[in-house]
């Protein structure tokens, strides 16, 4: 089974890393593989509506966010991770999400296990939170939970080591990802997907 992670900070070695490292090791002891993308450290404009993406099924600018789209393809989980930024998730990853979700629309990702875990100094982890597990929720992807809020706080590596409470709520989510993610593989095996309705989109006129 594979992960693809994501991470929103724009510094490689920072504390959403650290999470996810900390996280890639719990899921390699339950025999699941993880790649980490660096998505924050790059330069990612917004969606532009074009609809490019409804016909050729990958997004018109060609960047990190195609790649991510082919790896989301083949991986049975997806991880975020962001830092918070005024209460809310970092721009350059909400602007990827924007464009990563939209252009795959052709990749079935219902029953792929989501989760999302955030990092802040003190504040606003829950609202990020929120915010990143929405893309989940209109996906029909199951999101994983943990023993509480996902979040690791402190400013650097080393304060985040002392939020012990933080480490262990990002291990056992990983387990719970890896547990939730081979429930769902097995019954699938068996059973397949969940049937699907025909998509009806209801707009409101005068």
């Amino acid at each position: 089974m594979k992960v693809l992670m994501l991470n929103g900070s724009p510094h490689k070695e920072g504390v959403c890393a650290l999470a996810l490292s900390l996280f890639a090791s719990v899921l390699e002891e339950e025999g699941v593989e993880s790649e980490i993308l660096e998505v924050g450290d790059k330069d990612i404009r917004g969606c532009m509506a074009c609809s490019f993406c409804w016909k050729e099924n990958r997004c018109v600018t060609n960047d990190l966010v195609n790649i991510a789209g082919e790896k989301l393809k083949e991986s049975d989980g997806l991880v975020l991770a962001s830092p918070v930024y005024f209460a809310s998730a970092n721009g350059t990853l909400i602007s990827f999400l924007d464009r990563l979700f939209y252009s795959t629309s052709a990749i079935d990702k219902r029953m792929k296990v989501g989760c999302s875990l955030v990092s802040c100094r003190r504040g606003g982890a829950s609202a990020t939170f929120d915010e990143l597990n929405k893309y989940f929720t209109i996906s029909e992807m199951p999101i994983v939970s943990s023993r509480y809020w996902n979040s690791i706080h402190g400013n650097t590596r080393e304060e985040a080591l002392k939020d012990e409470e933080g480490l262990i709520t990002i291990r056992q989510l990983a387990r719970n990802m890896a547990f939730m993610m081979k429930c769902i593989r097995e019954r699938k095996e068996k059973e397949g997907l969940p049937k699907k309705e025909e998509s009806i989109h209801t707009n409101f006129i005068r």
